[in-house]
C-alpha cells in the first residue's frame, strides 16, 4: 500500500484551521448570523397543509447547511428546507434514491419519508427524513481510531454495490482525477500552506498518474468530510447528506480514511474494507487533495 504520510499532512493542516473556518455545512442553532428562508411558523404550515398528521410534532431550527436548512422535528424526524439554487434537485434526488440504500446500510443515515411538494407558501420542495443522532464531527473528532475505521470500512462495503444504469453521474465526484487536473494545480498554489505544496502536489500527481479505474461505477456518497458524519463516544455513529450521491470510481469515498480518521487509523480501514488495489489507493489519497481544498474554501467562506 502506498504510503500515506503525505496526504495524511495535508488533512492536518485542514483541522489545524481555526474552529469557525473549518466549519463547512453545520452551523450552531444559537449563531446569530445564520439567515434562513424560512420560519418555525412556515415549516408547521407547509406541514399542516401536505403532511398533518406531523404538524402537531414540537419544531426548532437545527443547523444550516450548504445546500439545506435542517429542522427538527420530534425527536425522530427533521424537516429539509432546500436553500440554494440546487438545492431542490438534491433533495428530489436523495427522495428517491436514499430510502432502498438505507435498508442496507449499517449506519443511520437521514432517510426520506414524506416529499413536499411545491405550493404558493414555498415555490420548492422540502423533504421529511428521519433524525440521525451524534455530533458533527467537525466539532466533536472521531478520537477511537480503530473502532471508527472498521465501522468507516463496513459502511463503505456495503454502499459500494454495482449501481443501476440510470443512476445519477457527476461531474467532479467519482470521475478520473485528470479531469480535475487544471483546477486542483491551481488551488494546491494558492490555498495549501507553503510548506505543504510539495507533499501536497506529489500525492495529487501519484494520484492523476495511477491507472484509471476500470471496473463498473459503484455507488458513491460523493461528500464524505467531518461535518457530513456524525460522532458518539469517539467513534462514527451516522452519515449525513447524500446530496452528491452518484455512481463511479470508489476512491472518491476511500478518501475518507484520510478525511475523516485520526492519523494513522487509514492502515486499518483498507484492511477492513478489502481487495484495495495500490492504484485505488492511490487515487483515494488524490481525492483526500481534492477533498481538502474544497474544505478550505468552503472554510474561509464561512469565515469571512
Amino acid at each position: 500500500m502506498a504510503d500515506a504520510v503525505a496526504g495524511e499532512a495535508v488533512v492536518r493542516a485542514v483541522h489545524r484551521l481555526p474552529r469557525r473556518a473549518r466549519a463547512v455545512h453545520v452551523r450552531d442553532a444559537g449563531d446569530r448570523d445564520v439567515e434562513r428562508v424560512t420560519d418555525e411558523q412556515l415549516v408547521r404550515t407547509l406541514l399542516r397543509e401536505q403532511h398533518p398528521d406531523l404538524a402537531g410534532l414540537p419544531i426548532r431550527f437545527a443547523a444550516k447547511g450548504w445546500d439545506n436548512e435542517l429542522w427538527r422535528l420530534g425527536d425522530a424526524l427533521a424537516v429539509r428546507i432546500p436553500c440554494t439554487e440546487r438545492g431542490p434537485e438534491l433533495l428530489r434526488k436523495e427522495h428517491r434514491w436514499v430510502p432502498s440504500l438505507a435498508e442496507v446500510l449499517p449506519l443511520p443515515v437521514p432517510t426520506p419519508l414524506r416529499l413536499g411538494e411545491p405550493s404558493e407558501r414555498f415555490g420548492q420542495p422540502w423533504t421529511v427524513t428521519t433524525w440521525v443522532d451524534g455530533e458533527p464531527a467537525d466539532r466533536v473528532p472521531v478520537t477511537r481510531g480503530d473502532d471508527s475505521a472498521d465501522v468507516l470500512a463496513g459502511f463503505l462495503r456495503a454502499l459500494h454495490q454495482l449501481a443501476p444504469a440510470d443512476a445519477p453521474d457527476s461531474s467532479d465526484r467519482g470521475v478520473a482525477l485528470e479531469r480535475l487536473a487544471d483546477a486542483t494545480d491551481e488551488g494546491i498554489g494558492t490555498l495549501v500552506p507553503p510548506a505543504l505544496v510539495p507533499a501536497a502536489r506529489a500525492v495529487w500527481a501519484d494520484g492523476v498518474a495511477a491507472p484509471p479505474w476500470t471496473g463498473p461505477p459503484t455507488w458513491l456518497h460523493g461528500d464524505l468530510h467531518p461535518a457530513n458524519v456524525t460522532v458518539a463516544d469517539g467513534t462514527l455513529a451516522g452519515v449525513l447528506d447524500f446530496g452528491e450521491l452518484c455512481a463511479g470510481d470508489p476512491a472518491t469515498d476511500l478518501a475518507a480514511a484520510w478525511t475523516l480518521l485520526p492519523a494513522g487509523a487509514a492502515a486499518r480501514f483498507f484492511r477492513a474494507y478489502g481487495e484495495v488495489d495500490d492504484a485505488t489507493v492511490r487515487r483515494a489519497r488524490g481525492w483526500t487533495v481534492r477533498t481538502s481544498l474544497g474544505l478550505i474554501i468552503v472554510g474561509r467562506s464561512r469565515a469571512a
